[in-house]
């Protein structure tokens, strides 16, 4: 198989692994799917609230550690994802991420916070006495 070095649009491609998805159109979907999801698990990552208040600096601070090991790698497998220069792969990645941020990210689904500080400046991941989400927001 043909590693290609513009963006190209078919079933036909390697995606991740050698030999995967292959020719069939039922695992070229199957990737498709799976891409998306790893996009949208880092999106969950990074406005998820997995650590208790409660909990002590150094456990919480190892979580948050293994929490970011995580999202990085999976991030980081989107972006090989997206290498195949694939464009079902490419807007599959994007999907993801962009209804991963709509669904855990922006306001739709926020009941009691409105996102908008009083200097007009959105404050999502930041909040009295620490950080709204367990991690930062990936930045470049």
């Amino acid at each position: 198989m043909m590693m290609h070095m513009t963006f190209y649009w078919g079933k036909d491609a390697l995606i991740l692994f050698s030999g995967w998805p292959g020719t069939r159109t039922e695992m070229y979907v199957l990737a498709l799917v799976f891409v998306f999801l790893l996009a949208f698990l880092v999106e969950w990552l990074s406005g998820c609230r997995l650590i208790r208040k409660d909990a002590g600096r150094v456990g919480a601070g190892l979580i948050q550690t293994a929490m970011h090991g995580v999202r990085a790698g999976l991030a980081y497998m989107v972006m090989l994802a997206v290498m195949s220069f694939n464009g079902g792969v490419f807007l599959a990645a994007v999907a993801g991420h962009a209804v991963g941020f709509l669904v855990f990210g922006s306001r739709v689904f926020k009941k009691d916070d409105d996102g908008v500080g009083l200097d007009g400046g959105d404050y999502r991941h930041r909040r009295a006495g620490g950080l709204r989400s367990d991690l930062p927001p990936i930045s470049c």
